[in-house]
């Protein structure tokens, strides 16, 4: 195709965006919506999967060492236990800390009042990469010299993993429900478009113009739509999350959703939304048109 050609393709795409002025409005209205459902969904199960890791860290390993060893012994075990594959995080906690956990946790009921740190073991608390792991990596530090026993708390690792998962496919199934929902709606408004131009198309393709040249302004036309859809999205999806978010944080005196700022999502958000602008409208145009070509 010529360049002369090629301008003048796109030159009529821009036109025909303004030639139907309402139903071009209406496209990007629907994109907007659309694309904003779309990062609204995205952006929450972002932040709730964030919040469920956070979680999970908290999920520890104890492991208690053989009180037969001296202190020294019982600290060296800390640097077998970093080298175990997953292992993120060893923390030694000697028989006299805790102790003194103890006795602050339990301050009201008096129950370790007297006690003799004696009659407890070191231990290290262990944090993991990945607690899908856990029972892989418990074995391992199981196996080294010197563990006398490990408390892990198997069932809440599985139950946080079994939510991240959840999360996860809810996010990715809904998310494409809703890019197929916005495809169909373009799509159909689009067809609308082209619906009043048959005419128009009817006689280019009597006069011998390829489907090509017929359908690069619509494709054209598309794109602009998606795109200028795309980028209000974006920019009201901003707005919003920065507002929502500044609201949660006023009234959630226990800081139990901590939002991560839009600007951590900023590059990520801004190529999910240009190539679902991108996808909406080239794809939306080029598949609606097929049923106008055969004149």
């Amino acid at each position: 195709m010529k360049i002369n050609n090629l301008g003048y393709l796109m030159k009529e795409g821009i036109r025909g965006i303004f030639l139907h002025g309402f139903m071009s409005f209406a496209a990007v209205c629907v994109t907007v919506a659309c694309l904003l459902i779309v990062g609204t969904f995205s952006s929450l199960m972002y932040n709730l999967n964030i919040i469920v890791e956070d979680l999970n860290k908290t999920n520890e390993i104890v492991v208690y060492v053989d009180e037969t060893l001296s202190d020294a012994e019982a600290r060296s075990i800390g640097t077998q236990l970093n080298r175990i594959e997953n292992v993120h995080n060893c923390v030694f906690v000697s028989r006299e800390e805790a102790l003194e956990n103890f006795v602050a946790d339990y301050a009201e009921r008096g129950t370790f009042n007297g006690v003799d740190a004696s009659y407890l073991r070191h231990r290290f608390v262990v944090t993991l990469e990945d607690n899908h792991l856990m029972e892989d990596t418990t074995a391992a530090i199981r196996s080294v010299s010197g563990v006398a026993d490990i408390s892990a708390a198997y069932e809440l690792a599985e139950g946080f993993s079994a939510l991240q998962d959840i999360l996860r496919l809810a996010s990715i199934v809904i998310i494409v429900v809703l890019l197929v929902v916005s495809l169909l709606i373009i799509s159909n408004t689009v067809k609308l478009a082209m619906y009043d131009r048959r005419d128009e198309i009817a006689v280019m393709k009597m006069v011998g113009a390829t489907n090509s040249f017929i359908r690069l302004p619509f494709v054209v036309e598309g794109f602009v739509l998606g795109m200028l859809g795309a980028g209000l999205a974006f920019l009201l999806e901003w707005l919003m999350y920065d507002a929502l978010s500044s609201r949660i944080a006023a009234i959630d005196t226990l800081k139990l959703f901590n939002f991560v700022p839009f600007r951590e999502m900023v590059w990520p958000m801004v190529a999910t939304f240009a190539a679902a602008g991108i996808f909406v409208g080239i794809v939306g145009s080029w598949t609606s048109i097929r049923k106008f070509m055969d004149v």
